[in-house]
């Protein structure tokens, strides 16, 4: 008689493992004998395969697979996944991380997203989100995260002998790699709040969208922003197409973009693009997409053209602060754009700072953000790859600092703009660089606005009142009138980006001459 099986626990790696070779098509019988399972063990992990990608996705790529077996989730689903974010991005930037910083954020989070319960960021809970991502102890001493030098220069040499042997040019050589943007802020001296706000600096996740740029190694062919957000289709996209917007938009609930939207961008999107571009360079229809450590991403087997002539490489581990291009000041220099470009829209419109909160949409940002990346110079991108690709960057130009120019010429004007007088260069670049928990960059809360919300319904005009009015249109029918014809187009498909933008820019004018108007009824 045969003796009862072991129990085996397998670790999230062993999943992952048995994901993929179900993927090339091994039977559920034969793995289980080999990792000493039931067949129905074997099942149970295909059905729950998104599951477990999105876990390990979110983990640290170096530890947090291998050793954990569990996928237990945090009590504060919302907290957890704010903070993992936080940590990755510490990590990047090479920023000292300890127990006691980590416990202190946690709180600082918990507050400002506004959370109930008795929530209390203890050692112990301090060592189960630690092991939840499977972050290393060393991660929580205050020892300084550094890139690996000795891996990149490696991988460096690698990849020029690797391009050098497919006979690659740099117009066939790709980046691409992703960041939050908390697309509503102000710097924090502009505001003029007369009480301090517990939310200051930190935008909740509604308020977040992920953005990922994609450029090859001359920056002459940047494809559109992909644009995650949380929302399937936001209240602000009323009436919108979305295949008519200057992005590609997705939606999903993670912090990070997950698996099986990035292949969906990468075949749906990439390669079509890529193909179209270096067929009009007179190029063979061959390329690779250099990106960050696999976990995030699909294995490089399942990122291919049909033809296998355009592939992915992922970079080693620990190295993106080192040579990943994007992080290069790319992704840097898009947020400068989009925040010039936010606070200009803010000066333009003439308004208060809780009128303009309010006005702001996420469909704004899109296309603030859109700009941003178009406004990118060629130059800042080939830079970006001179550790990679050296000699590539001996066209660029002059290195100058954009950022720089950017918040000299913001501080200017905005020092002659009311409630702005005391911003100086020093606070713009400041909140250039700022990240969401970053007291420069302050917001304000949905409850302070909350008085301006309701209007009465007698104030809206009826069709008969319209008609006899028209041979003189106010200010408020005239930006009723401008915010219908962007719906419109919004949904229409041969309509140009610029278009769109002239009606945007009347919109800010209408509205500068609406606060004008009535600026001018209360002194009168």
């Amino acid at each position: 008689m045969l003796g009862k099986r072991k129990r085996v626990v397998l670790t999230i790696k062993d999943k992952l493992d048995i994901i993929k070779k179900l993927e090339e098509g091994i039977s559920f019988k034969k793995l289980s004998v080999v990792y000493g399972i039931g067949e129905s063990t074997v099942r149970d992990i295909k059905k729950n395969k998104e599951r477990i990608i999105n876990y390990a996705n979110s983990s640290d790529p170096t530890s947090g697979v291998s050793k954990r077996k569990s996928m237990k989730s945090s009590t504060y689903e919302e907290l957890d996944r704010v903070m993992i974010e936080w940590f990755n991005q510490q990590k990047t930037d090479g920023i000292p991380v300890s127990g006691t910083i980590c416990a202190k954020q946690a709180k600082f989070f918990f507050d400002a997203l506004g959370m109930e319960g008795d929530f209390n960021a203890s050692s112990g809970w301090l060592t189960r989100f630690k092991q939840r991502h499977g972050i290393p102890k060393a991660a929580g001493k205050g020892t300084k995260l550094k890139g690996d030098e000795t891996a990149a220069s490696e991988f460096c040499g690698n990849f020029q002998e690797f391009v050098e042997r497919e006979n690659l040019q740099p117009e066939q050589i790709y980046g691409a790699d992703q960041t939050g943007l908390f697309w509503k802020c102000l710097p924090s001296r502009t505001l003029a709040l007369e009480t301090e706000q517990t939310t200051s600096g930190y935008r909740s996740s509604r308020e977040r969208i992920i953005i990922m740029c994609c450029a090859n190694a001359t920056g002459l062919h940047k494809l559109n922003l992909c644009v995650v957000g949380k929302a399937k289709k936001p209240r602000a996209f009323k009436g919108a197409d979305l295949s008519n917007l200057p992005v590609t938009y997705f939606s999903q609930k993670s912090a990070w973009i997950e698996h099986s939207v990035f292949r969906q961008w990468f075949e749906k999107y990439f390669v079509p693009q890529v193909q179209k571009h270096l067929k009009s360079q007179g190029l063979l229809e061959k390329a690779v997409l250099l990106l960050d450590f696999p976990p995030v991403h699909p294995n490089e087997e399942l990122l291919s053209s049909d033809d296998g002539r355009i592939i992915v490489k992922y970079l080693p581990p620990n190295v993106t602060s080192l040579i990943q291009p994007m992080s290069q000041g790319v992704l840097a220099t898009v947020k400068r754009y989009y925040r010039a470009g936010l606070l200009q829209k803010y000066m333009g419109e003439g308004i208060d700072p809780k009128m303009f909160w309010k006005n702001l949409t996420v469909l704004d940002a899109i296309y603030e953000v859109s700009r941003a990346w178009n406004m990118v110079k060629s130059s800042t991108i080939t830079r970006a790859w001179k550790k990679l690709f050296p000699g590539n960057e001996e066209n660029s130009g002059m290195n100058i600092d954009e950022g720089a120019i950017l918040a000299a010429n913001l501080a200017t004007v905005l020092q002659n703009t009311e409630d702005c007088e005391h911003v100086d260069i020093e606070n713009i670049d400041q909140w250039f660089d700022s990240r969401s928990n970053d007291s420069s960059c302050q917001v304000l809360t949905d409850s302070e606005g909350a008085e301006d919300q309701a209007k009465p319904a007698e104030q809206k005009h009826s069709n008969k009142t319209r008609k006899a009015e028209l041979n003189h249109i106010s200010h408020k029918a005239a930006l009723e009138w401008t915010e219908n014809l962007l719906d419109y187009l919004e949904q229409q498909e041969d309509m140009l980006l610029s278009d769109k933008l002239v009606l945007r820019r009347l919109r800010t004018i209408i509205r500068r001459k609406q606060k004008i108007q009535n600026n001018k009824m209360w002194q009168g």
